[in-house]
């Protein structure tokens, strides 16, 4: 993906559903940095720090979402450690036969159990907080339903092992949590406890799930990319525990590249052949899909939006490359493609990354308090480079948040891949390791963006269900791309033009992800339009396609509409507000409100900002 934030939204899919959203709320993606990377650029251990007191009904809402939680852990139990219900630590999915039935029995009877508290609870906070676990409860139940029907059940099994793995072995966590990595490796080998193996329980339910006529196959390419990464996975786990090694780890270490290898060839021979050469997600797939993420308008207004927005963000590109050529002393008649590749031409040499996005990181804090765009967290942002295994699992910039339970000063990690691991061989991958590229970097994962948000909910004492929960990826991607914008006018002119290509490339996202699913462009075409209009390297191009066509569709959108429906609540509360409007203010309260989905935050921002102001 490009530059995002790593991890959908809250409960247990079934592994059908879960492959494709990962548990951005149900499995937040938690990474290691790689080894051999210098102490200055690692986040220490966490200071611990003591969070002011929460609400009367913070804690009463608390309540109710941590029992949610622990009871979603039986069947995720990977979440439930990395949400920090540390009880889960040593323990793994189970994937059994049954597994689909019995989490759709239990999620009935949570969801009977949550309707009887919204009918009887007074608090009107407490109630809405019910009224969004619900919502994701039952959103997850619509999910799980809709693919079991339409879906053969496959899932990247060395990908989910890996991520259940890098959660406990992580460098913010204390030894006797990396000491359960081990025991939860041996559930996933069938080595513990007599289970069978994960990656046998997988291969079950796909053979299983295939005796039904009528479910499409996954995509052909997604098949392909899975096989080609699993021995990326079994080395990024090897490298995991060589940095925290624990006894009798060896035995669990050969058994896993032998049972990965295995599962590689039943792969190529059984799940292949049913694949999908057509990558198209079928309609009530590509639904639920904008459904999960927040996405509530048809997909053909969202393409009317994201045309009219590319058109004006190329427009301003075009204005602005003369400023920029001029700036750098480059000949005058420039266009901005012809910017961006000089641009790009500087690359900085691997060494000297880490300390280039700290410098600009430093500026941005220092534009964010002058300008009064946001409040600080406490806490320090932290960048790290990301190991092979991890840019497999997320090819692009993002952030590895905070644990949200329990959190006694771990921070969010701005994640930066060096390669990626789709790449062709001599192929480009320039897209994020030039000097004006990190400015836009650094607002999008860092501050005013995703660390910002996430950091500040902590500290701040958001209820787990509106920053759990709620989660939903129009208000998570649409408050870092406005993030973006709120830091644009301060940077060097270099700056504003990668912050206005990366703005063009959501533009992009949000029309030709559904135009692609529509069947109403090729992937020919769209690979045309990044590569010579949106100018990425061919690399990111490549992942950008597939992104869309198989990796996560649906997803895309999220930025640009985020970003407009927060620009759109903007408005409204200058409009109302005239002269008494505060733009502090006004970006404190939408990070205080956690991840509300777009129709809750804007009923806050009309009744809490704008009320309470007028």
């Amino acid at each position: 993906m490009a530059q995002g934030f790593s991890g959908g939204r809250g409960a247990p899919a079934s592994s059908a559903g879960c492959r494709r959203f990962k548990l951005k709320a149900a499995v937040l993606l938690l990474a290691l940095a790689p080894l051999g990377q210098p102490a200055w650029a690692q986040p220490k251990s966490p200071t611990p720090t003591t969070a002011p007191a929460p609400a009367a009904w913070v804690a009463a809402s608390d309540v109710l979402t941590r029992e949610l939680l622990q009871a979603q852990g039986e069947f995720a139990p990977e979440f439930a450690s990395q949400m920090g219900l540390t009880a889960f630590d040593g323990q793994a999915r189970n994937l059994s036969p049954d597994f689909d039935n019995r989490l759709l029995a239990a999620s009935d009877a949570q969801l009977a159990r949550l309707r009887q508290r919204l009918a009887t609870e007074p608090d009107a906070n407490v109630r809405q907080d019910v009224q969004i676990l619900i919502d994701s409860v039952q959103g997850m139940v619509d999910s799980t339903r809709l693919n079991t029907r339409l879906a053969l059940d496959w899932v990247d099994g060395p990908a989910m092992i890996f991520e259940g793995l890098r959660g406990l072995l992580d460098e913010q966590l204390p030894p006797e949590r990396h000491a359960k990595a081990l025991e939860r490796l041996q559930h996933y080998l069938g080595l513990h406890g007599g289970r069978t193996p994960l990656l046998q329980q997988i291969r079950q339910r796909f053979e299983d799930s295939a005796k039904v006529s009528g479910r499409i196959g996954p995509v052909k390419a997604e098949v392909e990319q899975a096989n080609e990464q699993a021995a990326t996975y079994v080395q990024g786990i090897q490298d995991l525990f060589k940095r925290y090694p624990q006894p009798g780890m060896a035995p669990a270490l050969a058994a896993l590249a032998a049972q990965v290898a295995e599962h590689t060839a039943w792969q190529q021979r059984v799940v292949l052949p049913l694949a999908r050469a057509d990558f198209r997600t079928p309609p009530e797939l590509y639904a639920d899909r904008l459904r999960q993420v927040g996405i509530d308008i048809a997909p053909t207004e969202l393409m009317r939006l994201a045309q009219v927005s590319y058109q004006e963000t190329r427009a301003a590109m075009v204005a602005l490359a003369p400023q920029v050529a001029a700036a750098k002393g480059w000949p005058a008649g420039l266009g901005y493609q012809d910017v961006i590749r000089r641009l790009k031409a500087e690359p900085l040499p691997d060494a000297q990354l880490m300390p280039h996005y700290a410098a600009v990181t430093q500026q941005m804090e220092a534009i964010i308090r002058r300008e009064r765009i946001a409040t600080l967290p406490a806490r320090q942002l932290a960048i790290q480079l990301a190991s092979a295994a991890e840019s497999a699992a997320q090819p692009a910039p993002h952030l590895r948040p905070p644990r949200l339970v329990g959190n006694t000063g771990e921070r969010g990690i701005f994640m930066l891949p060096l390669r990626n691991p789709n790449a062709g061989p001599g192929e480009a991958y320039d897209d994020f390791n030039f000097p004006a590229a990190a400015w836009t970097m650094v607002a999008h994962e860092g501050r005013p963006g995703h660390e910002l948000q996430f950091s500040a909910m902590v500290e701040r004492g958001v209820s787990l269900a509106r920053s759990l929960y709620a989660f939903n990826s129009v208000n998570v991607e649409g408050w870092a791309l406005y993030a973006e914008a709120e830091a644009l006018p301060y940077e060097p002119l270099e700056g504003q033009m990668v912050a206005l290509q990366f703005r063009l490339l959501r533009a992009a996202r949000a029309l030709l992800d559904p135009m692609l699913n529509l069947g109403l462009t090729t992937p020919e075409e769209a690979t045309r339009l990044l590569r010579d209009e949106v100018m990425l390297s061919p690399a990111m191009t490549r992942q950008e396609v597939e992104r869309y066509t198989f990796r996560n569709p649906g997803q895309a959108g999220s930025y640009l509409y985020g970003y407009l429906r927060l620009l759109q609540l903007r408005a409204e509360a200058e409009v109302a507000l005239g002269a008494r409007f505060d733009r502090l203010a006004f970006n404190d309260f939408v990070v205080g409100q956690g991840l509300l989905p777009p129709g809750l935050l804007g009923r806050a921002v009309r009744e809490g900002f704008v009320g309470r102001a007028k």
